[in-house]
């Protein structure tokens, strides 16, 4: 190893770069939901314009994730690391600067292209900066940081609306962005996967069948199950993702291989992922409504309540990546997926519409356990069910159906929530957020079920052979 090259790859400056980039781009999934009314005033626009300023955010980051992903691989994981964080600020400015509710929606889908092309590289960068045997403490610290973003979103974004203006939720972006660019061109080392030809018909068929599904199941609630633009959406996206299904099976350099989901440690950490998602991100999506709309807290109030649930991860996910390179991530993922459909059933026992906070807080708690022990042993856990040239590949793969679960969340429960309740009384709003909570924590309880598939095996992440493994490290700059 070049000392040029030790400098730039040292383990602690990657982490600090990847957990902060990767902090921006899931903070974005859920940060606009509290600003909606303030958006909504300032700029005009009715539901349908509102939910777009979610979802068009969610949508190209979850059917490009793959594609940004290769990119790093074929071009240079830095390069197109450094790419992704300039296109991400950028459009942070943009959405933050927006004279129109159009415009805004334009931003946030470009927001959603960079996340999409930085997210999958923060954990191939971490990887080769981390030796294998501290990986599962350097994946606890980025999960950690990953799961605060996500859950307190609501917090974040209702702070900086109440206290000082809605755009503050995108100008907060700016200077973490400009202050990364530097950072990683001088202290991240270059690295590169395969070399393989970038799979351009593999990335339209996939991307166009996220598109459509997430469309679908977006609109559905809102124009109806049976209005054809809908159907259209989900039926075209169904048989492009079964084409993308079988040409990958044929294909010779295909975006995702099909043979990976062959080994039981890949398929069972997607599904988990996936499920997870789904259960969570629709759940916080309809519990920070509760908190607002229901109980009359402010939305600094909301957040600061829900702290034992997103200040969690913080704590613990550190902890759970030592423990899964003692005894594996299998159990402690399991674990931790069975403690969040627990806390989230206990939710849709005791909510009523004047529930007291010492009534919600043992399911805050036990949610926020559960998710806290998923982050970082699942990630290393997708990082080892791979060959190390393949990581770009699992990880963007790993990401997208993340996305692709909480966009499905957000609308398969905000869907049984309309058909069961409603916002016209606080009662109607708990008949509603109920069956939605039911659904979710079965949902991820599913999600333990899968994990329990996984294959016992070491925490650590697998390598090739000596002589394979040797190519990698010359390749990725070593």
């Amino acid at each position: 190893m070049s000392q040029q090259t030790a400098s730039r790859g040292g383990p602690v400056w990657a982490l600090v770069i990847t957990s902060v980039a990767g902090f921006m781009a899931a903070l974005d999934n859920l940060v606009v939901t509290t600003a909606l009314p303030s958006i909504r005033e300032d700029l005009g626009g009715g539901l349908h314009d509102l939910e777009w300023t979610v979802s068009a955010y969610t949508l190209t980051f979850a059917v490009l994730l793959m594609f940004g992903a290769a990119l790093g691989d074929r071009f240079g994981r830095r390069r197109l690391f450094l790419v992704g964080i300039t296109i991400f600020t950028a459009a942070s400015a943009a959405a933050a600067m927006a004279p129109g509710i159009d415009s805004l929606i334009g931003a946030r889908a470009v927001q959603g292209v960079g996340a999409a092309i930085m997210m999958p590289l923060t954990l191939t960068l971490l990887t080769a900066a981390v030796p294998a045997e501290k990986r599962g403490m350097a994946f606890g610290i980025w999960g950690a940081v990953n799961g605060l973003a996500v859950a307190s979103g609501p917090l974040i974004g209702g702070s900086l609306t109440e206290h000082i203006s809605w755009q503050w939720i995108f100008w907060l972006n700016v200077p973490l962005g400009l202050l990364l660019l530097p950072l990683a061109r001088l202290r991240l080392a270059e690295s590169r996967g395969n070399g393989a030809p970038l799979d351009v018909p593999g990335t339209l068929l996939a991307s166009g069948g996220l598109f459509g599904i997430v469309y679908g199941l977006v609109r559905g609630p809102a124009d109806g199950w049976t209005a054809p633009m809908v159907l259209t959406g989900l039926f075209a996206g169904g048989a492009l993702l079964v084409a993308f299904v079988l040409y990958s099976a044929h294909a010779k350099n295909p975006m995702l291989p099909m043979r990976l989901f062959r080994s039981r440690a890949f398929s069972g950490i997607n599904a988990a992922s996936m499920l997870m998602f789904l259960g969570m991100f629709g759940s916080i999506f309809l519990l920070s409504q509760y908190m607002q709309g229901v109980l009359g807290y402010s939305p600094t109030e909301a957040g600061l309540r829900m702290l034992p649930w997103t200040g969690m991860p913080m704590l613990v996910a550190p902890i759970a990546g030592i423990l899964s390179d003692r005894i594996g991530g299998r159990p402690v993922v399991a674990t931790g997926l069975f403690l969040q459909a627990i806390g989230l059933a206990y939710f849709a026992t005791v909510l009523t519409a004047d529930a007291s906070y010492s009534v919600q807080l043992p399911a805050l708690i036990i949610s926020g356990v559960g998710m806290a022990l998923f982050f970082a042993p699942a990630s290393a856990l997708v990082m080892s069910s791979v060959r190390t040239s393949e990581q770009g590949i699992a990880s963007g793969a790993n990401n997208a159906l993340r996305e692709v679960g909480g966009a499905l969340g957000i609308a398969i429960m905000s869907s049984i929530f309309a058909a069961q309740g409603g916002y016209e009384t606080g009662q109607t709003f708990v008949d509603g957020l109920r069956p939605a909570l039911v659904t979710g924590a079965a949902l991820v309880a599913v999600a333990g079920i899968a994990a329990l598939c996984i294959p016992r095996r070491s925490a650590t992440p697998r390598v090739e052979e000596p002589e394979q493994h040797a190519r990698v490290l010359e390749t990725a700059g070593h």
